[in-house]
């Protein structure tokens, strides 16, 4: 039997892979230093019998735009977006040092420092750890100062700093929990070094990086080549049937 139906197949599910891929993007258009994933396909050689013409289609994602998303003013003390390239380390729920753009930070009920998703913001020792204070500032290069409680307003004190990174682009990958971390073949030994040039800007954030209109072009566009995949596997199928009906009157 002709593989098109099979091939027809393939091609219908790695569409409903790359649609996945870009339905992902635009579920996250609004949501803080979100980074899109790339989404294509390329062409497999089909191994057996076959006509020379025949070509199994696989889609991947070969990589995550890292370009920077525009800044959102919110005029709050605690966000702060990285100005050019670089990351904020942050400290995931299994340990590892991971970086992200977006940085919405809060802090708990202990004095810790957390970003939007409740993990740890790293500074130059550690997790930031804050003492009681009534006021609190993040300057121009990630430094943390505060007012003690009951002190003068114009008495600050610096507590910490954020520990702001810088690795290569193509050492770096997106995980499934959305955070950017050292591909495992780049990973380093120790602890990802401070990057002291870095600087953030204060009372802003980064929008996502994602082109809504982009997106829904790329779906509408996929939604027609997963029609045309259906059609070549109904060709098949109907072939299929004239030639066994052919078989039978022989």
């Amino acid at each position: 039997m002709d593989k098109s139906l099979y091939i027809g197949m393939s091609g219908a599910k790695q569409n409903m892979l790359s649609q996945r891929a870009h339905a992902n993007n635009l579920a996250n258009v609004n949501t803080t230093g979100f980074k899109r994933d790339f989404a294509q396909a390329r062409s497999m050689p089909v191994f057996g019998e076959h006509y020379p013409t025949r070509a199994y289609a696989m889609t991947e994602r070969p990589g995550t735009d890292l370009a920077a998303g525009a800044l959102m003013d919110t005029g709050r003390k605690l966000d702060v977006a990285v100005e050019g390239d670089g990351w904020l380390s942050i400290q995931n729920a299994q340990g590892q040092e991971v970086f992200s753009r977006s940085g919405s930070l809060q802090i708990d009920v202990n004095g810790l420092l957390r970003n939007a998703n409740g993990d740890l913001v790293l500074g130059n020792g550690g997790p930031v750890a804050l003492p009681p204070f009534d006021n609190v500032e993040v300057g121009a290069d990630g430094t943390i100062s505060i007012v003690p409680v009951g002190g003068p307003p114009d008495q600050l004190v610096v507590v910490d700093r954020l520990k702001l990174v810088n690795p290569p682009r193509d050492a770096l990958e997106k995980g499934e929990d959305g955070y950017i971390r050292r591909k495992a073949d780049q990973a380093l030994g120790g602890a990802e070094p401070v990057d002291g040039n870095l600087r953030v800007a204060t009372g802003f954030l980064e929008s996502s990086n994602v082109n809504a209109v982009e997106e829904m072009i790329a779906n509408l566009e996929l939604s027609r080549q997963f029609e045309m995949q259906i059609k070549i596997m109904r060709t098949a199928n109907d072939n299929s049937e004239a030639a066994a009906r052919l078989l039978q009157n022989l």
